[in-house]
């Protein structure tokens, strides 16, 4: 019989996670030698529907960044940082659950302007959503097996069946979230633009992988994001 995990025993992990997480701050998304600016040589600014390797985050979720973040150029993504490698690293994974929360992406806008830095990240869990109620800080969305809003933070859970989950009888429950790093700041007055931003990413992510790894009718994602409270 299949161990059951709660929706708030998935959750309470994850939100640990990300409160470790934000403790360190990741290096930009290029490297190598530096410029005459003191800039890496392979330093770029890009758009944000070119992020993580493109085809992953969406005009609207583009438009979500600069909600979020204020800024509509950031820098460019590493090449290790994309649908495509995180897709390829969920698949291998597939189904130890003991693998912790992944990055999949790292957001960052770029140097000479205020600092924010945003990631994507993705988990296994050995079940659908319970009925549970959420934290007060969530709000509660109809997309996939379900989704979690809060003002500096996304969760997607959807379920995925592939044939490229070779290790999992081709089945798997995966959670796509969005977070920031760093020190959250209490927002005053866009609580619910906030909520649909990070929604709005945190779904495009998810509808990217889903078809990145082949997943039947997308993981029952929708193919634009549902902001209605469940």
């Amino acid at each position: 019989m299949r161990t059951v995990i709660s929706r708030r025993s998935v959750r309470a992990g994850l939100l640990s996670a990300a409160v470790a997480g934000s403790l360190l701050l990741g290096a930009t998304g290029c490297s190598g030698d530096e410029d005459k600016t003191g800039l890496p040589k392979d330093y770029k600014v890009v758009a944000g529907t070119q992020l993580c390797g493109g085809n992953s985050i969406s005009a609207d979720a583009s438009k979500a960044l600069k909600v979020i973040t204020g800024a509509s150029r950031f820098e460019a993504s590493s090449k290790s940082y994309t649908v495509a490698q995180a897709a390829s690293d969920l698949a291998l994974a597939t189904p130890d659950l003991t693998v912790g929360r992944e990055d999949a992406c790292r957001v960052f806008t770029p140097i000479g302007t205020p600092h924010f830095k945003l990631v994507i990240t993705w988990r296994l869990a050995d079940s659908a959503p319970t009925d549970s109620p959420a934290a007060p800080e969530f709000t509660v969305l109809k997309m996939g097996d379900e989704t979690l809003a809060a003002a500096d933070k996304a969760y997607v859970f959807f379920a995925c069946r592939s044939d490229k989950l070779v290790g999992s009888s081709g089945e798997a429950h995966i959670v796509i979230g969005v977070e920031r790093g760093g020190m959250p700041k209490d927002p005053q007055d866009n609580v619910r633009a906030l909520k649909n931003a990070y929604a709005t990413v945190a779904h495009s992510f998810s509808l990217a992988m889903a078809k990145q790894l082949r997943c039947e009718n997308n993981g029952g994602l929708p193919a634009r994001p549902v902001l209605d409270p469940a």
